[in-house]
């Protein structure tokens, strides 16, 4: 057993055994699940244990009863009962619960939802948004334009083959599927027609046109008078979602700036706005959108942020407040389109990542804002403290620090000092006790110091670690830096032009992976730094005029 989370909910065998029997509340456990992403329900182990209690035998009427009552107390809720023996030889029941595709709730009229490990009630507009969002069938699957399935864009439809093919995230099953049948699996066409999802991602421009949500990008830059300069517009529908993350990227030259820091005897360059966050952000503006819902997506662009506008609220169950932490997909289809060609990170991971680059750049994190038609999320552009950025580099290649360890010790070393209650507000936590997880080794790690006790805990980096970055630790090539590694394969290629990586990685250091010695000097050339001739194992390298 792994406890509770989202999707897994322990009960006690009571609720549903003596005169003390809760069926109200084991009814609306169901619907929370129904109404989320569907779970499981363990009857049978008591909260905050492992394994039901030794001995327990369940009576083999029991499920049968669990399902009918169910049935009786819920409308719209499918659950699945089944007995199951723990390693301890003791029984229990799992109920699973299936995602409803309406809206589940009680007989009694009462609406809920499952967000992280609770159950909450939905009233008023969360209601109507749970119906909205809940129609019968999904707008993606919907065929209501009846465009015939052999009417898509061949050079769109062959690049998506060709991705999912090429894409180690797909199983070989699916990949030995043919081309027909991909468009069913991935439910870009159901019989006859193409669904709106499959006009979306491999439809001709027109037939994308007539949907009337495809998604619009704009792009308006402004200057410090907040003026606009500059104004681009993907309004054509000949892109696909896929293809628009790319065009916006490339298209936009202001992202392609950057900083030019100091470091030493090397000069450090850091993106304005960093190509991950950019991307994970458009990402989820077209993945997470209400595609029943007509508006634009708008990146505004100032001298100190870059906000991204988009139509829709969130998803229901998701916060301003809780997004770190909790997993909804609006467009199931889409989202697994995107997942599975490596257009998006394993599912929320998004904004972790986000979090993540931003506090290792030394910038602060995001600012959401849920508006009454609109979800609007600032990223701001200004570095609060440069020596962050190769504190927690070295920091990373000494002690090999985990995401969250590295997102908490990224926020710590922008800030002086932060109370237990401070750090869990800047992680958008609950409470204090669920900071043990983010905190991790750092302290164990001499990373972070703490003071003080229960409410007056307060965690800090000591000042002399973040100037002298003194960690213990063998000194090691291993542990160089991105860009000190780029700096030193340029200036050997200086000195030996012509050679091949073989001849680099004897030279530079033999304890560096020669893969990472590869990827460096590809993305050199790809930066045309570089340039070789030859092919395979008779290629050589020069620095480029």
């Amino acid at each position: 057993m792994n406890g509770e989370d989202q999707f897994i909910e322990q009960k006690s065998l009571r609720i549903v055994t003596g005169r003390r029997a809760d069926w109200k509340e084991l009814a609306k456990e169901c619907v929370c699940f129904a109404n989320a992403r569907g779970g499981t329900i363990l009857i049978g182990i008591e909260d905050g244990a492992m394994e039901p209690p030794e001995g327990q035998i369940i009576p083999r009427d029991l499920p049968g009863k669990i399902q009918k009552r169910i049935g009786e107390l819920t409308v719209n809720v499918t659950v699945a009962t089944e007995i199951k023996t723990a390693t301890n030889g003791a029984e229990y029941i799992e109920l699973r619960v299936l995602r409803s595709h309406s809206a589940a709730s009680t007989t009694d009229g009462r609406y809920f939802i499952r967000i992280s490990d609770d159950c909450k009630p939905l009233v008023g507009d969360g209601v109507l948004r749970l119906l909205e969002e809940r129609s019968a069938e999904p707008w993606e699957t919907l065929t209501s334009l009846q465009v015939p399935r052999d009417r898509y864009d061949p050079e769109k439809l062959g690049a998506f083959i060709q991705g999912i093919r090429d894409s180690e995230r797909v199983k070989p099953s699916v990949k030995e599927k043919s081309d027909f049948e991909l468009l069913d699996h991935y439910l870009l066409a159901s019989g006859p027609w193409l669904t709106n999802l499959g006009m979306l991602c491999v439809g001709r421009s027109s037939d994308r046109a007539r949907l009337g949500s495809a998604p619009v990008i704009q792009f308006i830059k402004y200057d410090e008078s907040g003026n606009k300069v500059n104004k681009l517009v993907w309004d054509d529908h000949t892109l696909s979602p896929m293809e628009l993350v790319e065009a916006v990227w490339q298209g936009i030259p202001d992202f392609q700036e950057y900083y030019e820091l100091p470091n030493g005897l090397f000069r450090q360059h850091l993106p304005l706005y960093d190509e991950v966050v950019v991307r994970e952000l458009l990402v989820n503006a077209l993945v997470h959108r209400p595609y029943t819902q007509r508006g634009d997506i708008f990146l505004n662009l100032y001298h100190d942020r870059l906000e991204i506008v988009n139509p829709g609220l969130l998803p229901l169950g998701v916060t301003p407040r809780n997004i770190l932490h909790i997993t909804v997909r609006r467009n199931e289809h889409l989202a697994r389109v995107f997942h599975d060609l490596k257009l998006m990170e394993r599912e929320g991971s998004g904004y972790d990542k986000i979090y993540e680059v931003l506090l290792s750049q030394g910038r602060p994190v995001p600012e959401l804002k849920e508006g009454p038609d609109r979800v609007e999320v600032t990223i701001r552009r200004r570095v609060l403290k440069p020596e962050v950025i190769d504190f927690i580099t070295k920091a990373d290649q000494t002690f090999q620090l985990t995401q969250r360890e590295r997102i908490t010790l990224g926020l710590l070393a922008q800030h002086e000092a932060l109370t237990a209650r401070e750090l869990a507000d800047c992680l958008n936590l609950e409470h204090t006790g669920a900071l043990t997880s983010w905190m991790g080794r750092l302290q164990e790690l001499n990373l972070v110091q703490q003071s003080g006790r229960t409410r007056a805990t307060r965690y800090f980096i000591e000042p002399t670690l973040l100037r002298r970055m003194d960690f213990s630790g063998q000194t090691t090539l291993k542990r160089i830096e991105p860009h000190r590694l780029r700096a030193l394969v340029i200036e050997d290629l200086k000195r030996y032009p012509g050679s091949a990586i073989g001849d680099i990685h004897r030279r530079i250091g033999t304890e560096i992976n020669r893969r990472r010695i590869k990827r460096t000097i590809e993305g050199l050339v790809k930066d045309r730094v570089v340039h070789y001739k030859g092919e395979k194992r008779g290629r050589r390298y020069w620095v480029s005029e």
